[in-house]
Formats: structure tokens, sequence, C-alpha cells
């Protein structure tokens, strides 16, 4: 029977010192995609052009966009109620404090386009009958639970989500310290991919236990590995600096901590939630440690499982259900 971690028991372990970091190796999706046949992607530039429209000559604009950004204007242009709610969008004076930020930010995005065109290549490489999707980037504003979405065979890209850690909007809105130190360029394609992933591996019901819901975590952050596999691990499991070292440095001890407490095949709720749930911490362990130590440690189950599995594609890791099968043939153990 699983018991409830102590407290006691996790902060003991942490005491203990360890001399080195553990490896974490993705070798295996360091592939060529050289020969992948992709154009250079353009982000077509909605925010801009949308802005520039004249808000007295409303349905004129519109008319003239229309052809070129079909996603968000096919409609009848002149209803009354839509162009007054398009006026009051583009008269907001914070909609304009915020487009204003994205135009002195994003003006030139030709680094933004060539990472998405080599994490494409990267999709295309794994999945090569993806229909590639043509990309908008727009001012969402403050639709700040998806920054990203794809629909349609279209890829939306909200920029106004990705000002930076110091703009101060963000703090008045009401947002966390953990989540703007998230909201920054360099986040937005580790972002874009992860709306990919969940496409192509729809959401499942991860099963009850603290394993199943680690594997199932760390398969999609294995997805990261495969699609931007030069980008940094604390970019993609969205941790800072400090978190991540921290991480590397103690991740042995978490994981003493969960096989000691036995807690690996709890289904307690509330102990899952504390290994899982999104935060500025986890207060079990210390104000230092990264939140979802459970999302980090299940990533680096299934990269051992992938790693130790030579004869199974990534797809079929993907695929893979068995939290049990994949821990044990994982051989999953951090070194000190």
């Amino acid at each position: 029977m699983a018991r409830k971690i102590s407290k006691s028991g996790i902060y003991f372990v942490l005491t203990l010192v360890i001399l080195s970091g553990c490896g974490h190796g993705k070798g295996r999706l360091d592939v060529d995609v050289s020969k992948v046949s992709l154009a250079d992607l353009k982000v077509h530039r909605y925010d801009i052009d949308l802005f520039k429209v004249n808000p007295d000559q409303l349905q004129q604009g519109l008319e003239g966009l229309k052809p070129a950004y079909r996603f968000f204007l096919d409609t009848d242009l002149g209803d009354p109620a839509k162009l007054s709610e398009m006026k009051a969008y583009l008269e907001s004076p914070r909609n304009r404090i915020f487009q204003a930020a994205v135009d002195s930010q994003y003006r030139q995005i030709a680094g933004l386009e060539g990472d998405l065109t080599m994490a494409l290549k990267h999709y295309l490489y794994y999945y090569p009958g993806f229909k590639v999707p043509r990309i908008y980037s727009y001012v969402s504003g403050g639709d700040y639970d998806y920054p990203v979405q794809f629909a349609d065979s279209v890829l939306l890209i909200g920029l106004d989500n990705y000002l930076g850690k110091d703009f101060k909007p963000y703090v008045s809105d009401g947002l966390p310290a953990y989540r703007i130190s998230r909201m920054t360029a360099m986040h937005l394609v580790p972002d874009c991919m992860k709306v990919l992933g969940r496409i192509s591996y729809p959401t499942q019901f991860p099963g009850n236990t603290l394993l199943e819901q680690m594997t199932e975590a760390g398969k999609r952050l294995l997805f990261l590995d495969a699609m931007i596999p030069q980008t940094e691990d604390r970019l993609k499991i969205g941790y800072s600096k400090e978190q991540y070292d921290w991480i590397i440095k103690n991740e042995v001890h978490v994981w003493a901590a969960i096989i000691e407490n036995r807690i690996l095949f709890t289904t307690d709720g509330k102990l899952i939630r504390s290994f899982m749930a999104d935060g500025p911490f986890t207060a079990e362990f210390s104000k230092d440690a990264p939140p979802r130590l459970g999302e980090w440690l299940g990533w680096q189950i299934v990269r051992k499982y992938l790693e130790n599995q030579p004869d199974l594609t990534f797809q079929q890791v993907m695929n893979e259900t068995d939290a049990q099968k994949i821990l044990s043939n994982s051989h999953f153990k951090p070194e000190k």
C-alpha cells in the first residue's frame, strides 16, 4: 500500500550532498533533416497589418485585408455589430500598448521563422504526411491561456504573450511571476511544438497512479526532444536556470524520496498534484525546488526507455501506454 510521503524523510535525503548532476542524453533524436523538403516558413503578420487599418474607414480597410487573412476575416464585414466589435478592439488603449510592444520586439522575425522551419522539418522527418500549417501572428488581447493555437491547418501565435518577464502589464493583469517568467521569445517555439504534440498525441487519461501520470507527461517532453533537439532542456520544461540547476543536483534525492516513501504507485490525488501541478516551486521539498518534479522524472524515464530500446522507433515509444513496462525497461536510476 502506498504511504503518504514524509516531509521529514524528504528533508533528510535532501541534506545529502552529491558531487555531480546526471547526464540526460538524447542522441537518438539528433537526426539529420537536411534532406527534408520544406521551403522556408513565413509568419503572416496579421498583428501588424490589422493595426494599420484606419478605424474611420474600417470596412474598406478590412475588405482589403480579407484575401490575405481570410482565416480571421471570412465573415460579413458589413455587419454593424462586427464592425463595432473590431473598432473597439483596435481603439482599446490596452491593445494599443500591447501592439506597440509587439511591433517593437518583433519587428524583425527572420530568426523565429528560421527556428520554426527547422522544428517543422523535424516534425516532417517523423510524420512525412503532415500538412504544414500556415502561420499567423496576432495580438490576442490577453488570451493568456492559449498563447499558441492550432486549427484547420493554421498555427496562430499570440505574440503579445511573449513580451518578456519585465513587461509590466503582465503584472497589472494579475499573472503570477512563475508564469510571467516563461512569457519570453525563447519559449515561443517550444510552445508551438507543444501544441503540435497535443495534435499528434491527443491528451489521454494518463491513469490513476503517480507513475502513469509521470510517464505520460514525460512523453510530451520527449516529443520536444525530437522536434527541437538543440533547444535547452530548461526551456522545454519551463524552468529557470536556477530551477534547472537545482533538479540536476538533486534528481537522485527526489527519486530516492519517491522510492523510499513508496509513492510511485500512489493514487492519492493531493500527493500526485504536489509532484505534477504547476506553480512557483514544490513546497514539500524546498522553495528552490522547481514545480512538476514528477514531470521531470517522467521525462528522464522515457528518455532512458528510448535509449535502451534501440529496436523501437520514436513513434512506438510515444504510443506505449504501459507505464510499468516503460519504467522496467528504462533501467532508470539517477546517478550520484
